[in-house]
């Protein structure tokens, strides 16, 4: 069928939202209507080149929408349903068989290497093949993705709302809820307050963190951190966050710390901000992590938020619809046709969460 696209060409270029040919789904596969997709910095990284074999390459893997057809094997989901998209997933390897699709042995292949489950690709442009992000392809008004990559969206829901549940928002609050597991009363800093970090944050209110500490250097995101639950923000260009941290715990320093802010540079800065029992969540970005003393801190290495996502996004919605996980704070919707403008306002720190709306 023909749907239209926002197509990369090569490594650097603009989105171009074109016309392209999408195959019919497989057997394990979905054909899903896009609604809406949000758009991350991993989209950002592949744009610039980062496996650069990729291009020409459809992105977006956030996506939202409605199913209009299944494959034989799909039992799981029916036409009409509402679905978010999130990861992929084997579902059959060891780690997978242990409940942690996050860290599926396949993971490297099924989301980034460009191609579906069989290894081929469904997406062409004038009989040459394009490749996909997460097996999504979301940037798109149409996609077929894998059944294990879809997640049940409640009727009472904004559909719209919910692509960047399927990473972003479930990595930064995975990471709190689902591996540090602060104890009520405990102290936090967060380092980054882009859609990752909000969401850590707003986990970390959930938990009953007695301090919450927000990192970065957008005052107008440090405002909305104390807005959504921050006790006390710093401006990293302004001061040093590690002697602020230090002075605002006593010189303790405190018990858990998130690196949300896409830079593996800061993982050291932020364990600093930890007492020497402190507990480092670090969630991948660019740059390799450089740490200070350990002593007998934590390090944890942080994929997805260690979701389950078919169990944890529903979680999330709940948090969202009891007034404890407002992410919709975090989101401003563009027309699809202005993807390059939510592009730039995303790298700039304008837009923290850019949500792409296909069907309006």
């Amino acid at each position: 069928m023909k749907i239209k696209a926002a197509v990369v060409h090569k490594a650097n270029d603009p989105y171009v939202i074109e016309e392209v040919d999408l195959a019919e789904p497989k057997a394990n596969e979905v054909l899903v209507k896009i609604v809406a997709s949000g758009l991350c910095h991993t989209d950002y990284i592949l744009v610039c080149g980062n496996l650069s074999a990729l291009h020409p390459v459809v992105l977006g893997h956030e996506g939202s929408g409605i199913v209009e057809r299944v494959g034989e094997q799909v039992k799981d989901f029916a036409p009409g349903d509402r679905v978010c998209m999130s990861i992929s997933f084997c579902g059959e390897c060891h780690t997978c068989l242990m409940g942690k699709p996050y860290e599926c042995d396949e993971n490297s292949r099924l989301n980034f290497g460009g191609r579906s489950y069989d290894g081929t690709t469904r997406l062409t442009q004038n009989g040459v093949e394009l490749s996909n992000c997460f097996n999504q392809a979301s940037f798109a008004t149409y996609s077929v993705t894998h059944q294990n990559n879809l997640v049940h969206v409640p009727d009472d829901m904004d559909l719209r709302l919910t692509g960047p549940l399927g990473c972003g928002i479930q990595t930064g609050a995975g990471a709190v809820l689902n591996a540090l597991k602060p104890e009520p009363g405990s102290s936090i800093v967060i380092a980054g307050c882009g859609g990752v970090g909000m969401s850590a944050l707003m986990a970390a209110k959930i938990c009953g963190c007695a301090k919450i500490i927000a990192i970065d250097t957008i005052d107008s995101r440090l405002d909305l951190a104390l807005e959504l639950g921050a006790t006390h923000v710093i401006n990293a260009k302004k001061v040093d966050p590690v002697s602020t941290v230090q002075g605002l715990t006593d010189g303790k320093g405190t018990d858990y710390a998130v690196n949300a802010t896409g830079n593996g540079k800061n993982s050291g800065m932020t364990i600093e901000c930890t007492h020497k029992l402190g507990k480092l969540a670090h969630i991948g970005g660019e740059g390799e992590s450089v740490f200070g003393h350990l002593a007998g801190r934590t390090v944890m290495g942080i994929t997805e938020g260690w979701s389950i996502p078919k169990i944890f996004i529903p979680q999330l919605i709940q948090f969202y619809k009891e007034g404890l996980f407002p992410f919709d704070k975090l989101v401003k919707y563009y027309d699809f046709e202005d993807i390059n403008i939510a592009a730039e306002d995303s790298l700039s720190g304008k837009t923290i969460k850019p949500i792409l709306v296909m069907d309006k």
